[in-house]
């Protein structure tokens, strides 16, 4: 699986903060056996964002792209809004899964407003820019990022389990 990893951060993208969130998403998605073959830092800013994803789908065909940060209420926080205007299906499941794990144990998870969805076959998950809440989220995810995928790559098979 070709995947990359895009933190916004405007801070980490003029090296004034460490990407311990983009890099810890690094590491656990190489656990995994995926390839990370795109990382990058940017600055929260909204049409960057958009041609960075759209260049990652569009021209390196990458099977997932999980963003971190840019997702809270601060008002340089645009991460959801670039997202749904380069994704063609929105899938509200896993932003609401990643909120049902997250608000037992960080309230404040409530004001995540990240999305998921699909553009061709890559699937774009925003996760938060919190080390700790990539910690809590990613392993309940990559059951379900790889069933999305399949499923986005044209998987036939049945997805009922008895």
């Amino acid at each position: 699986m070709k995947i990359g990893i895009l933190t916004l951060s405007d801070k980490g993208s003029k090296g004034e903060r460490e990407d311990l969130s983009g890099k810890l998403l690094r590491e656990l998605s190489e656990t995994q056996g995926w390839n990370v073959i795109k990382y990058e830092i940017i600055p929260d800013e909204k049409f960057l964002i958009i041609e960075t994803l759209k260049s990652w789908v569009d021209k390196e065909k990458l099977d997932l792209i999980i963003t971190t940060g840019g997702t809270g209420v601060y008002p340089r926080d645009v991460t959801p809004e670039a997202t749904k205007e380069v994704i063609e299906k929105e899938i509200p499941g896993i932003p609401e899964y990643i909120r049902y794990i997250s608000y037992p144990l960080t309230p404040t998870a409530a004001l995540t407003r990240g999305i998921a969805g699909v553009r061709k076959e890559t699937l774009i998950i925003n996760l938060p820019g919190s080390p700790k809440a990539i910690k809590e989220i990613f392993p309940h995810l990559v059951p379900i990022i790889k069933h999305a995928l399949e499923k986005i790559k044209g998987d036939p098979s049945e997805c009922a389990r008895n």
